[in-house]
């Protein structure tokens, strides 16, 4: 799950990045309302984190101004203000949540997964052909056992698994998982993708990812294939 964090502190926004990786979210950071509404509206991110104190546009105004444009993601306020009529006005201007700081690494957590949550209607897994993606755990299982995926690998596969049949374009992957500001090389996406076949071979998997030159990957049940005239 790819995250837009928007907080003009760096110092705490290295630590929230920090937090928020190694518990598997992707995060793109910026530090003022002006990039974070540029970013907002690329479409790109599954929830977003603003404070509301920001140079150039305040968190207030870059909501009211996503929710405007058509963004419906879920956004959690990140504020030091902590009266009621601030939180409030936060969420009557459309947010999903409001924490403020300090605040525990662990309601933090909690607050992104109940907002994500009902977004998705997220079930614990995603299940394509004999294949299983535990979205709890990042765990990948098959016939013949399981396997946890790192970070990246867990969202490509997460990606795949949402959209089998369909061709995933490597601009598209790069956007999703490694980020707009990324000096990742396009290469990157097939070394990933390489992982991945070795995993779900290991498990034994009729799943294939295919390759569709200059297009993308695509996920396929290789019996499907076998059927086809």
């Amino acid at each position: 799950m790819r995250l837009l964090l928007a907080e003009d502190e760096k110092d705490l926004s290295r630590v929230l990045v920090t937090i928020l990786q190694h518990n598997h979210y992707t995060v793109d950071p910026v530090f003022d309302g002006e990039d974070a509404l540029a970013y907002l509206e690329s479409g790109l991110y599954d929830a977003a984190i603003l404070d509301i104190m920001m140079p150039k546009m305040d968190g207030i105004t870059v909501l009211k101004r996503a929710r405007a444009k058509g963004v419906r993601i879920p956004i959690l306020m990140l504020t030091a203000k902590a009266e009621v009529d601030d939180k409030v006005l936060g969420l009557e201007s459309g947010a999903n949540d409001y924490l403020t700081k300090p605040f525990a690494t662990k309601e933090l957590l909690a607050r992104i997964r109940a907002m994500t949550r009902s977004r998705d209607a997220q079930d614990s897994s995603l299940c394509f052909a004999d294949l299983s993606l535990n979205r709890a755990t990042f765990e990948l299982s098959g016939s013949s056992g399981s396997v946890r995926l790192p970070n990246k690998e867990y969202q490509m596969m997460e990606l795949l698994m949402q959209n089998p049949h369909h061709v995933i374009s490597t601009e598209r992957f790069m956007e999703k998982i490694w980020g707009l500001d990324s000096e990742a090389e396009l290469n990157v996406v097939w070394v990933y993708i390489s992982y991945l076949r070795k995993k779900i071979a290991s498990l034994s998997s009729r799943v294939q990812i295919r390759s569709n030159r200059n297009l993308g990957y695509s996920l396929e049940d290789a019996d499907d294939q076998k059927a086809a005239p």
